[in-house]
């Protein structure tokens, strides 16, 4: 071989290795492409308590006059209370559609507001546990262009890392009436270079930006929107056939229920229900029940990461109220915690409350405007329960 050849054999020779050395290195240090199959979960079935028991008939009983009298107060909603996963009482109430004379039922979905919290969160935490996200990294990691380089995927989901939210800023920087989606807030973030309230992870303040971003994220790792992550990975392998997350581009379906102010006065959709992740998901009392179900039988997150979310991450403030990684909680000396969120969006409100220990669950979703519906949940439980032991319950929206 002359000397030509071979340097021209040995140069060949450096360039492979060369080449392979560095697509190692792009192996091991970059973020793998999103490709989890959907979870066979099989779709949850509900069943229902023995409605034949003396038991049962005085509990029911005793709910259906207190119904009665929220019907007579204005109270216009679903409940669904749960126990040991068969479905205890079921109760409908008012319209789904008052001007077309339509009553609610239980294929009527209603917007969940901040109850949909739960859903991003879990999603998170689903990738998280998928090592597809590091929920200990900045933010920077998966949103390369986010101003706030100091802010951890965590502590959006405990609200810690100080973010203005939206709710308190958008009307200054956004004044067209066509709907504003998640990226267009996260622009408006980056350009006018909103200061943080405090210092991340130094205390608990709400913010719904929070999980505006948490979405951005969600959709940056999969590669997909957020309402067909939700449906591909959540809806549709537990059978809620009736959830869904809304997009101001598409018609809104005929049977989810309208909005109302407390005088029956249709509340209009505005521009910020573009935005999601934070509020935007419709669902109905028997498919939240399905979601309160699934996590009793890890079909979406194991136990680990469960108990994970279910940690108390704030402690500047004494107290039973905390915040985990995307529940509210109450947290008592003995060790009990209930799991809850509410939610407070254009005339809907609604509680979700999860006495995880005992599996026992309420939830009452409301399509007209009525502050009540967050006083409920102590009442049931009582009820129920037939005790008189009803302290430390959240009675705030969110």
């Amino acid at each position: 071989m002359n000397i030509l050849k071979r340097t021209s054999y040995i140069t060949l020779i450096m360039s492979v290795l060369l080449f392979a050395c560095q697509s190692s290195t792009d192996k091991v240090n970059a973020t793998p492409n999103f490709g989890l199959p959907p979870v066979e979960m099989g779709a949850i079935k509900l069943s229902y308590t023995d409605t034949n028991s003396t038991e049962w008939k005085a509990i029911a009983k005793r709910l259906d006059s207190f119904y009665n009298v929220q019907a007579r107060a204005g109270f216009n909603g679903s409940v669904l209370i749960g126990y040991k996963g068969q479905i205890l009482y079921e109760k409908y109430v008012g319209y789904a559609n008052r001007s077309k004379g339509t009553p609610l039922s239980p294929d009527n979905a209603v917007q969940l507001a901040s109850v949909s919290k739960t859903f991003t969160g879990a999603a998170i935490l689903y990738l998280y546990q998928n090592k597809y996200i590091d929920i200990d990294q900045p933010v920077t990691e998966y949103l390369k262009t986010f101003p706030y380089k100091d802010v951890t995927v965590r502590m959006l989901l405990c609200h810690r890392s100080g973010i203005k939210n939206y709710e308190h800023w958008l009307s200054n920087y956004y004044n067209s009436k066509a709907p504003i989606y998640n990226d267009q807030v996260l622009a408006l973030l980056i350009k006018h270079k909103l200061p943080l309230d405090f210092k991340p992870n130094t205390r608990f303040t709400y913010s719904n930006t929070n999980y505006v971003i948490l979405a951005s994220i969600i959709e940056e790792v999969t590669e997909m929107s957020y309402g067909d992550f939700m449906k591909k990975y959540i809806f549709d392998p537990l059978g809620m056939t009736h959830t869904f997350v809304y997009n101001p581009n598409t018609p809104f379906p005929a049977s989810a229920t309208i909005s109302y102010r407390s005088d029956f006065s249709v509340f209009p959709f505005d521009h910020r229900d573009g935005i999601y992740g934070d509020k935007g998901i419709f669902s109905t009392v028997e498919d939240m029940y399905r979601w309160d179900q699934s996590f009793y039988q890890n079909k979406f997150l194991s136990n680990e990461t469960l108990e994970l979310a279910y940690g108390p991450c704030s402690f500047e403030r004494l107290g039973v109220k905390n915040y985990g990684l995307g529940w509210r909680m109450l947290c008592y000396p003995d060790g009990y915690k209930i799991i809850y969120h509410n939610g407070d969006w254009h005339g809907n409100n609604t509680s979700f409350y999860r006495f995880v220990k005992d599996n026992f669950t309420i939830i009452v979703l409301g399509n007209k405007k009525s502050s009540a519906i967050y006083g409920q949940a102590p009442v049931l439980y009582k009820i129920v329960k037939n005790t008189n032991s009803v302290s430390g319950f959240d009675n705030g929206a969110e």
